[in-house]
């Protein structure tokens, strides 16, 4: 099949960490790969943000990546890219005019907009995974939430006009058939990871002899990097690292970063507490063994990749129960649920794991066995596939539970 991905903020070339750059980014780069690995041919299309690119590149994994004119040619946050979608639209529709792709797969509101307005007019299937969805962004970060007024309403228009939904969390279910979506259009289909790159054995960072804690995520309130701290003030001989945000060198001049370095200093855990900012992808790996737990502390997550890529590396995982991690983590099996912004709860979790290591070594095994036998990206490509050719027409849905036309 020939699949155009539209993801217009989420570039599968940038570096995770950035203010808008993160799990979407990985997820439409990886599925991609996928993709073309099964034998397809991918074309991704995102915004042009710099000059210095290419119009049209291929990426070491095969797919090609077209960026699209829309706007001034700079890095504009995702929430203020509305008014460039038309032009945005019109441009990717010239694509599609002069190229015969079977399915277009769109990633975020915006892009399910774009594909709406160019795929339409080509008459191609669309299938759109939304990652985060706007009536629950709301509901957690309140008047905190960036997003426009017109979000809401135009992300129930996508969800009602395209083939198909791809939901990433059997949470996000519920809240598409709120939002009046068919339930016999939305397949629920989880991020993955790479569990060739992400695995138990091989280098680690170096370490103190005191037990590390390792949380990972763009510099955001929403990520609940404050409640890891709070709860590290209740555990004795430890350390917490929190990678993400800007490089290294600039991460002091972040205003999350000094808010939670300001916190960790009157809480008397500074010198506990590591922030190297974003961490190259392919060192991830090492930062992950070279830790004893790993926190996910959250109080809002469509999906989160991070916990993936824990298990993967064999490690245990302390996660909020909240979107997408109620389904990744498996409560007393591959990690510890606790509710959400409760640092006492999360302090006794990690305090839990830490004192027993027999426990630690059991959860990372069947975390490794989960990752590998749900989330490798070669089954998640699969179930993606079926989805694509069932709206394609090239294949007939085999249950009720899957897509229909």
């Amino acid at each position: 099949m020939k699949i155009a991905m539209v993801s217009d903020y989420a570039s599968p070339i940038a570096a995770p960490g950035g203010p808008d750059a993160g799990g979407q980014n990985v997820h439409v780069a990886a599925l991609s790969a996928a993709l073309v690995r099964h034998g397809h041919e991918v074309v991704v299309f995102t915004r042009r943000e710099s000059e210095s690119v290419p119009e049209r590149l291929r990426a070491p994994e095969g797919y090609d990546v077209i960026h699209v004119s829309a706007g001034p040619v700079e890095t504009i946050p995702k929430d203020d890219l509305l008014p460039h979608l038309r032009q945005f639209a019109h441009r990717v529709r010239d694509y599609f005019s002069h190229s015969e792709f079977d399915v277009v797969h769109s990633h975020f509101w915006t892009s399910g907009l774009t594909a709406g307005l160019a795929g339409r007019t080509c008459h191609l299937p669309i299938v759109h995974t939304f990652h985060a969805l706007g009536i629950v962004q709301k509901r957690y970060e309140g008047a905190g939430d960036t997003s426009p007024p017109e979000r809401i309403p135009l992300e129930c228009k996508v969800g009602r006009s395209v083939d198909a939904v791809v939901a990433t969390s059997s949470d996000e279910v519920f809240e598409l058939v709120r939002m009046g979506i068919p339930r016999s259009r939305i397949a629920v289909v989880p991020c993955g990871v790479d569990v060739d790159e992400f695995r138990p054995d091989g280098p680690r960072t170096r370490r103190s002899n005191r037990s590390r804690l390792t949380s990972v995520g763009r510099l955001v309130p929403r990520k609940g990097f404050d409640v890891a701290i709070r709860a590290l003030a209740k555990l004795a001989n430890t350390e917490l690292v929190i990678a993400g945000g800007p490089t290294d060198g600039a991460v002091r001049e972040d205003a999350e970063a000094r808010r939670l370095s300001d916190l960790a200093a009157r809480l008397g855990v500074a010198e506990r507490l590591a922030m190297p900012g974003r961490v190259p992808r392919n060192l991830m790996p090492r930062l992950l063994r070279s830790t004893d737990v790993v926190v996910c502390s959250p109080w809002y997550e469509p999906f989160g990749i991070v916990p993936l890529e824990a298990m993967a590396c064999s490690k245990p995982v302390v996660a909020s129960a909240v979107g997408g991690l109620a389904d990744t983590v498996v409560d007393g099996i591959t990690g510890i649920h606790v509710p959400p912004r409760n640092s006492d709860a999360l302090a006794h979790a990690v305090h839990t794991l830490l004192r027993e290591p027999l426990r630690r070594e059991q959860y990372g095994y069947a975390g490794r066995d989960r990752a590998v036998q749900r989330y490798a990206w070669d089954r998640i490509a699969d179930e993606t596939e079926r989805i694509y050719r069932t709206v394609s027409g090239q294949l007939l849905p085999h249950s009720t539970g899957g897509v229909g036309r």
